[in-house]
């Protein structure tokens, strides 16, 4: 059967009507569908020792990092030569208490909780902090060294207390095991611990660790509770603190590679609108950082290195976003470390 130009028009129109259909149902798909984690992992059994109730978790193997010794990531983690044995008061603490964090630490698992995420209504806000810590350590060294430069608090279990410049600043230390030791910013937090991992968190706070146990530095945060405190600042722009208060998380994800380390940060956002519209304000500020950084009288108001830090850091942001998720990611390289800043900003595309 032979078309006739009609025909062979209204075909036409039908199969671009069908392949826009389906570019516009693949788009939607991809919008929709959940942003795989940065680096999805088995969470390590240290952090199931810290309190479920934590909304801020932080982890980092230094077993792993210890391995990275040329790179510049481990330079600035004081992990190379000659590090912080060259500092004097660090050298008479590892004399005294056997411990040298560069060769000994192999992994620590912080919780925290900001005062304006603890505290009740009507309560002046007090962080607390704990880090539970496994390595190499000579317990009665370092129970001496607790001795004479702080006091013992508690016994069984023994608490040893640290002062602080104030009596609020204080640090407390407990023995979990002979290569497990807890820190805290009080000592009620120590008398929570047991010997054995038994805190199961809320499934929300266990899936948002999983997208990223896989990396040997991650951190989690609970943000969508921050206290009137905390918005306060944010009162003269009503838009700006819309969208801080759409993120209901957010994750870090840091990966080491042969020259650096690649940092993720996603935000969880209340809706796919609240995670576009911050994406684009985060483009805003990256191109208006650009713009200021270009102008001569900018430079001349910082040093040389804040300069390079802020080409590269410019240079090497992306943004994107996918559903209700923002990621933002930056390859810190020797450029920011301390490097030579190109003479042009060209800004990678958004994604």
């Amino acid at each position: 059967m032979t078309l006739n130009s009609t025909q062979r028009a209204l075909i036409a129109v039908a199969v671009m009507i069908g392949l826009a259909g389906a570019a516009v149902g693949v788009y939607f798909y991809r919008q929709h569908r959940p942003l795989a984690g940065a680096s999805a992992g088995r969470p390590p059994d240290l952090l199931s020792q810290i309190p479920a109730d934590a909304p801020v978790i932080g982890y980092l193997d230094f077993a792993t990092l210890r391995g990275l010794r040329n790179s510049p990531l481990a330079a600035v983690l004081g992990l190379t030569s000659p590090g912080p044995q060259a500092d004097r008061e660090y050298a008479e603490f590892v004399r005294d208490t056997g411990f040298d964090y560069t060769r000994d630490l192999d992994s620590v698992a912080i919780g925290l909780w900001p005062g304006s995420l603890a505290t009740p209504p009507g309560k002046h806000p007090s962080e607390r902090i704990i880090a539970i810590a496994i390595g190499l350590f000579d317990q009665m060294k370092i129970e001496a060294y607790a001795l004479r430069t702080g006091k013992l608090l508690k016994t069984n279990p023994s608490v040893y207390e640290f002062p602080g410049q104030s009596p609020a600043q204080g640090i407390f230390l407990r023995f979990l095991s002979s290569d497990r030791i807890a820190l805290a910013s009080n000592p009620a937090i120590l008398d929570e611990l047991t010997t054995s991992p038994v805190h199961a968190r809320e499934p929300a706070m266990a899936a948002r660790i999983e997208r990223v146990a896989g990396s040997p530095i991650f951190a989690v945060a609970r943000t969508d509770n921050l206290g009137p405190s905390f918005y306060e600042s944010l009162k003269g722009s009503q838009q700006l603190e819309r969208l801080i208060r759409s993120v209901r998380s957010v994750t870090l994800a840091g990966k080491p590679t042969a020259n650096g380390i690649t940092l993720a940060l996603d935000g969880d956002c209340d809706s796919m609108s609240s995670a576009f519209q911050i994406a684009t304000l985060l483009d805003g500020f990256r191109f208006i950082g650009a713009a200021a950084l270009a102008d001569p009288r900018t430079r001349r108001q910082m040093t040389k290195e804040q300069a390079v830090f802020l080409d590269a850091l410019l240079r090497q942001v992306k943004v994107n976003h996918q559903d209700h998720w923002v990621r933002i990611t930056l390859d810190v390289t020797p450029a920011m470390l301390g490097g030579t800043p190109s003479a042009s900003l060209d800004l990678p595309a958004t994604r």
